[in-house]
């Protein structure tokens, strides 16, 4: 199996698709003035201590104040905590310097740790740790044991911190990971330097933008291409690659195609697709995805499916056909949190086995943490996977105003996005000097106001003429764009 990359740039908004041969497997999205905020780590200040839910509120300078759980603190503080209470240890009006593990989610603040980590390629380095490690996707025991070695001697030289070698340092030489600690040490005592002297609210390290991140982190050897709409950021990509990963430089390939490049790999069909309640199966089968904010319900339906020989074979075909669909739909819909997948009931003991170890085998490539129980008598399973950010429905829409949030639309901003990019496709396509969109009050709005200056811009790099007119009738994600 192969993985590509593709990466779509546009100054507000970066989007990346990870592509298995052929299939969408995950899409990661970020804003220009909605960055995400894991990984980022500031000078804070403590506003509550809550005993009672062993746990304190910190000012971090956002809309909400984040939280700061014991079981979050680094194993210093959590000791401390444990044998002489919170309320001993942390103070109202105190200052810490945390790292952002969550972001906000939906009513609830970021989630904070005062463990610090900070990755590189090779490494993971927690400056507040005491144990070195490996990690366990290294499986070579020969590789894990040299490699806990070279950390280990590293740390006893320079008596700080702790590091974790993560996978993809098998197989790289020791000056090369020496190296990459360093960088690593030296990072960190340029963040704590700031915070002696900054103030609380003070954002005292950013994590990389997207397209480096997934330099950083999507490091693995079956990446075949790595392919990006944007000569910038493709020179940009290029020259962090050759410094820091340089086995992955060639690699990085500018698409300068006439044909959007999500389109040419049918991502944009399948993020719309993502974003619908029922995903339909080959079989003739179909799930129902419904999305709450406590936990997200699979049901899965034998629909237009007949089967073969009886009712027992039809069902089980199903649910291994949905096994494998829903293990990509978390992926790509980025669900996480408590997860129940109704598959549908089975009397065959070894049918349910398989079904479950269908599903556990998909889920192994899932980079994000999760757990999976038994299938229940009413062939429900509860699963958990790690959630770190926003899924893709709650970053693309919002809830419905007119439906009292039973149902959600895409935002102003995203149906702009779309607008543009319409635009884009048929300016190419027809040799056109003048336009007409036709959208609704607030995304006209919007488009004359806050992505003005993008307007501009637009029309200046396409040299046309772009109109516009409001229609009362249109939903937030309406529009047409015309040609005159």
């Amino acid at each position: 199996m192969s993985d590509e990359i593709l990466i779509n740039v546009t100054p507000p908004e970066t989007r990346v698709a990870i592509v298995e041969n052929g299939v969408l497997q995950e899409v990661l999205i970020e804003r220009r003035r909605k960055r995400g905020l894991v990984g980022n780590i500031y000078k804070g200040q403590i506003c509550r201590v809550l005993p009672g839910m062993q746990a304190v509120f910190v000012d971090i300078g956002l809309e909400r104040a984040a939280f700061l759980h014991l079981s979050d603190l680094s194993q210093p503080e959590r000791e401390r905590a444990v044998e002489d209470a919170i309320e001993r240890v942390f103070q109202e009006g105190q200052e810490l310097v945390v790292q952002v593990v969550k972001d906000p989610l939906g009513t609830k603040g970021a989630r904070l740790t005062t463990d610090i980590s900070l990755p590189s390629v090779y490494q993971v380095y927690m400056p507040n740790a005491k144990t070195c490690g490996v990690s366990q996707r290294v499986e070579c025991e020969r590789e894990r044991a040299r490699l806990r070695a070279c950390v280990e001697i590293f740390q006893k030289e320079h008596g700080t911190g702790a590091f974790i070698a993560r996978t993809a340092a098998e197989g790289v030489d020791e000056a090369a990971l020496r190296a990459d600690m360093l960088f690593l040490i030296k990072l960190w005592n340029s963040i704590a330097q700031r915070a002696r002297t900054a103030k609380f609210k003070t954002l005292l390290h950013e994590d990389l933008p997207l397209v480096m991140r997934v330099l950083r982190d999507l490091h693995r050897a079956k990446v075949e291409k790595i392919r990006v709409d944007s000569r910038e950021s493709f020179a940009r990509m290029v020259k962090f690659a050759r410094e820091f990963t340089p086995e992955m430089a060639p690699l990085v390939e500018h698409y300068a195609g006439e044909r959007p490049l999500f389109d040419l790999y049918g991502v944009e069909s399948e993020i719309q697709k993502a974003l619908e309640r029922r995903v339909a199966l080959k079989s003739g089968g179909y799930l129902i995805f419904d999305q709450t904010e406590a936990l997200t319900t699979v049901d899965v339906n034998t629909g237009a499916f007949v089967g073969g020989r009886n009712l027992e074979e039809t069902i089980f075909k199903t649910n291994l056909e949905a096994a494998q669909a829903i293990a990509r739909q978390l992926r790509v819909r980025n669900l996480g949190g408590i997860i129940i997948i109704d598959f549908i009931d089975m009397k065959d003991e070894e049918h349910k086995q398989q079904v479950l170890q269908a599903l556990e085998k998909s889920l192994e490539k899932d980079h994000a943490k999760n757990t999976i129980s038994e299938v229940s008598s009413l062939g429900l399973v509860e699963m958990t996977r790690k959630r770190t950010r926003e899924s893709l429905e709650h970053t693309l829409c919002e809830t419905c105003p007119a439906c009292s949030g039973r149902g959600v639309l895409k935002t102003a901003e995203t149906t702009c996005l779309e607008i543009f990019r319409e635009i884009i496709r048929e300016v190419r396509q027809y040799n056109v000097q003048e336009l007409l969109v036709l959208a609704s009050n607030e995304v006209v709005g919007r488009l004359l106001d806050e992505e003005a200056d993008m307007l501009s811009e637009l029309e200046a790099f396409l040299r046309v003429q772009i109109k516009f007119r409001a229609e009362s009738q249109y939903t937030q994600e309406q529009y047409d764009v015309v040609l005159l």
